[in-house]
């Protein structure tokens, strides 16, 4: 039996569709979106819409933009020597918002995953390699302490030593407020190895 007449439960089968979003984040988004005034509707409608049409990937590190370059890599006062590699853009986001780094970024899209059949070349790395041709001092790579984060960081480290630039890995180690007995063997031994001195 069906509870919703037509275009609700067509609204309510598009929202669920989304990553994140069951069936009751569906209704509740979609009785929302109804009773929303008819003008911030057309809004949010046009806003998807201009989105999905205009933005593309900045020219130099592939994050998404709305222009040629996004604003970091446009940006004359970053560090351009300085390349920070993370698997999507919302980590390239939330670098940012530490307002503590001021080199720039290559976002690869994703990360070595054997098991999913993501090798090297669906991944962004052949355009890392074509910026490195340019003036680079340091690559520091940001990937997740995942598997998939760790055997990317191992392939692009490899593929960038012989070339002579400086490759470094973030530390990670243990979160704000952890139990230090409740924490993986390797968290608490990356977490020594990349110990700063106090």
């Amino acid at each position: 039996m069906e509870y919703y007449s037509g275009q609700i439960a067509k609204l309510i089968e598009e929202l669920s569709r989304l990553p994140g979003i069951g069936t009751k984040s569906a209704q509740r988004l979609a009785f929302h979106i109804i009773n929303m005034p008819g003008e911030q509707v057309e809004q949010l409608a046009s806003a998807m819409v201009d989105a999905r049409k205009n933005i593309r990937y900045c020219r130099e590190c592939c994050t998404l933009t709305d222009q040629e370059l996004c604003p970091v890599c446009r940006s004359q006062s970053r560090d351009h020597r300085t390349i920070m590699v993370v698997e999507n853009p919302r980590d390239y986001a939330a670098y940012e918002k530490t307002g503590k780094y001021d080199g720039v970024y290559h976002v690869l899209h994703g990360a070595i995953s054997p098991m999913l059949g993501i090798g090297p070349n669906e991944i962004r790395l052949k355009e890392l390699m074509q910026r490195l041709q340019g003036d680079v001092n340091e690559v520091i790579i940001a990937t997740n302490s995942s598997l998939e984060g760790e055997t990317t960081a191992m392939y692009i480290s490899k593929l960038i030593k012989p070339t002579g630039i400086k490759v470094s890995r973030i530390a990670s180690g243990v979160p704000v407020g952890g139990d230090l007995e409740n924490i993986d063997e390797v968290t608490l031994l990356r977490a020594l190895e990349g110990r700063v001195e106090l």
